[in-house]
């Protein structure tokens, strides 16, 4: 077996085309878009390599120089760990635990020159939202930018030492069939009956205008602490404007109380639904493709981005009264989507299982956040805890 590191257009090329091959025959995976992976790789697009990013990927080839393997390997400079960490991803291989453990070798190697003291993986060179975690349950078609694996992966990962460092759970259930728990209804009703709360979608020019603002102010209470940092509005009307090609008014849901936002429920259709038939390229003829499977054959699945409440409103029901006012909504306006999936939910954030579990939501899929530790007989710590 040869290990060669991609530098070259055809090397890029083939870095992509490898997983077409290997997942030919399957059924349920769907090929990414090639400028959403290659894009993670050019420092004009991933602004990590402006902050000192570093990234190498690396193709193995056997014997008769043909690809049986890929991998790739980074340093984020964003993130904060109690020992200098890096990631590992975009692993592909055939069944063939001497290949897979070379190409974890090379990440392994790489990283410690780098000065790490160990590796996360399969996870993104980039936000946590994308391209994180290996697939070991629930093997149906992936959502957007999620990843799609072999069940064998999941031998390779542990055999070679890597650790459950977080479980990642995507809950799914009917927008409709399915009821709530008795108690959340309780809870709901107090928040429903006072006038001072609010619970709408953004109408028109208010959802252009404003949803940044109204974002930023919700994200930064609820989410930055837990996240790491904190975002600015010109990151949210960034946000905004890349969701704008697909995005439904309908699915965007805030709560306000005397006029201050205080929650959000921001989903999206599933457009991997869509995106299966453009076959990674969003030329011309993918947009066609694109565009005609929107207009006649569009998604009837939702796609759960994130759901905040601010520090001051939480345990009060106002998660509880904002779901059932929007089940409500989604009634009224007789949108035709069949399922909702929170898209995924670290069992490191117990509030938001609980949410899912009143809402009577189901685990759908589970994804493993693995770390590897180069000094081996350090302790190992999963991840904290959210409170």
């Amino acid at each position: 077996m040869q290990l060669v590191e991609v530098t070259t257009p055809s090397q890029q090329k083939e870095f992509l085309q490898m997983a077409v091959r290997l997942y030919r025959n399957e059924p349920n995976w769907i090929r990414p878009l090639d400028k959403d992976i290659e894009g993670i790789f050019d420092p004009n697009i991933n602004k990590l390599y402006k902050s000192g990013g570093k990234a190498v990927r690396w193709l193995l080839l056997d014997d008769r120089g043909n690809t049986i393997g890929r991998n790739a390997a980074f340093v984020n400079p964003k993130w904060k760990e109690k020992q200098p960490t890096g990631g590992m991803g975009f692993f592909e291989c055939i069944d063939d635990k001497k290949a897979a453990f070379t190409l974890m070798d090379a990440a392994r190697d790489w990283l410690k020159a780098q000065g790490m003291e160990a590796m996360d993986g399969p996870v993104n060179f980039g936000e946590r939202d994308k391209w994180w975690g290996l697939l070991v349950d629930g093997f149906s078609p992936p959502n957007y930018n999620m990843p799609w694996n072999f069940p064998y992966y999941q031998a390779f990962f542990e055999e070679y030492g890597f650790q459950i460092y977080f479980k990642q759970y995507t809950y799914m259930r009917s927008v409709r069939g399915a009821g709530f728990d008795p108690k959340m209804i309780e809870r709901s009703k107090v928040i429903l009956a006072n006038p001072d709360y609010e619970f709408r979608y953004l109408k028109g020019k208010e959802l252009w205008e404003k949803f940044p603002e109204y974002f930023m102010a919700v994200y930064n209470k609820a989410w930055a602490r837990h996240m790491g940092k904190s975002i600015t509005e010109r990151e949210a009307k960034l946000m905004l404007a890349k969701m704008k090609p697909i995005i439904d008014p309908y699915l965007i849901y805030f709560g306000f109380f005397k006029g201050e936002p205080i929650s959000f429920f921001i989903n999206i259709p599933e457009i991997n639904q869509l995106f299966k038939h453009v076959d990674g390229e969003l030329n011309l003829l993918g947009k066609l493709k694109f565009l005609w499977h929107k207009t006649f054959n569009p998604p009837n699945k939702m796609l759960g981005l994130v759901f905040g409440v601010i520090p001051d409103f939480q345990g009060k029901g106002v998660e509880s009264a904002m779901i059932l006012s929007y089940r409500e909504f989604l009634d009224i306006k007789k949108l035709k989507y069949e399922t909702i999936e929170m898209n995924w939910i670290g069992d490191f954030n117990p509030k938001m299982m609980r949410v899912c579990e009143q809402l009577l939501a189901e685990i759908y899929k589970t994804h493993h956040t693995y770390r590897f530790l180069f000094d081996r007989e350090k302790p190992f710590e999963r991840h904290p805890i959210f409170t």
